[in-house]
C-alpha cells in the first residue's frame, strides 16, 4: 500500500477501532492504530501518514496537547473525533490547528466527505519542517519537545519553546515579528515587538554559546529573525 494512503488513527476506544479499520482499508486507506498520545506522536513521526484522526480523550493526557505538538512540525491534516460537542471544544481544536471536527458518533460516509476536503486544502501547504533539527550543537527534537546545547538538556519556559518552535518550522527563512507575535503567542495575546527582541535576547542565552555573536538566531534587522537551516547530513 502507498504510504500516501497512511491514515493515523489516535484513539483510544476499541469500538471505534473496530469500527473505522475495516471501513478504511475497504477504501484502499492504510490504517495505523496508537492508543496513547505519546504513541501518536512517534508514529505520526515514524509512519508519515496522510491524515491523522486525533480523539481529545486519550489515556494519557489531553488530546489538545498532543494537537499542539503536531502542529509545531507537520501541517498534515488533522481531523478531530471526539464526544465532545461543546463549541468551545471545537473551537480550541480548530484554533489549535486542526483541519476539521467530527462529533461521536459519526458515520463513514461523512468522515470521507471531511477527509476529501481536508486532502484538497493540504495540497497548497507547503512541506513540513523535519521533526528535528541540529546545527551548532543546538538540538531541537519538536515530537519530543526536547531541546539541548552540546548534548546538554535546555531548559525553557513554554513561552521561549513556543517562540524557539515557530523558528524551527520555518528554518532558513525570515520569520516577521507579527507571524512570530501570531504563531508564538496566538492571536488573543497583545505582543509588542519589544516582547518579542526580550524573548529572543533570552532564548539567545540559553542555546548560543556566544549569545553575543549568534551563530544560529539571527536578527534580520526591521524585519524579524531566522534560525539558521540545519546541518546538512551527509
Amino acid at each position: 500500500m502507498d504510504d500516501e494512503k497512511t491514515l493515523l488513527v489516535i484513539e483510544d476506544e476499541p469500538a471505534i477501532l473496530r469500527f473505522l479499520r475495516p471501513s478504511m482499508e475497504d477504501m484502499g486507506w492504510r490504517v495505523v492504530e496508537a492508543t496513547t498520545g505519546r504513541m501518536g506522536l512517534e508514529l505520526a513521526s515514524s509512519k508519515k501518514p496522510a491524515v491523522i484522526l486525533l480523539d481529545l480523550g486519550l489515556p494519557d493526557g489531553d488530546g489538545l496537547d498532543v494537537l499542539k505538538t503536531l502542529r509545531q512540525w507537520t501541517s498534515v491534516p488533522i481531523l478531530i473525533i471526539s464526544a465532545r460537542g461543546q463549541e468551545k471544544d471545537k473551537i480550541a481544536g480548530l484554533d489549535m490547528g486542526a483541519d476539521d471536527y467530527l462529533t461521536k458518533p459519526f458515520g463513514i460516509a461523512e468522515l470521507m466527505a471531511r477527509l476529501r476536503v481536508a486532502l484538497r486544502h493540504a495540497e497548497n501547504r507547503s512541506e513540513d519542517a523535519p521533526p528535528m533539527y541540529e546545527r551548532e550543537g543546538l538540538k531541537v527534537d519538536l515530537v519530543a519537545r526536547r531541546v539541548t546545547l552540546r548534548k546538554k538538556d535546555v531548559r525553557l519556559s513554554p513561552q521561549q519553546y513556543d517562540l524557539l518552535a515557530v523558528l524551527v518550522r520555518n528554518a532558513g527563512r525570515v520569520v516577521s515579528h507579527k507571524q512570530l507575535m501570531k504563531e508564538a503567542w496566538g492571536e488573543d495575546r497583545v505582543v509588542t515587538p519589544e516582547s518579542v527582541r526580550i524573548f529572543v535576547h533570552q532564548l539567545r542565552h540559553k542555546i548560543e554559546p556566544d549569545p553575543v555573536r549568534p551563530r544560529c538566531l539571527k536578527t534580520e534587522p526591521g524585519v524579524g529573525y531566522r534560525l539558521e537551516a540545519p546541518d546538512e547530513k551527509e
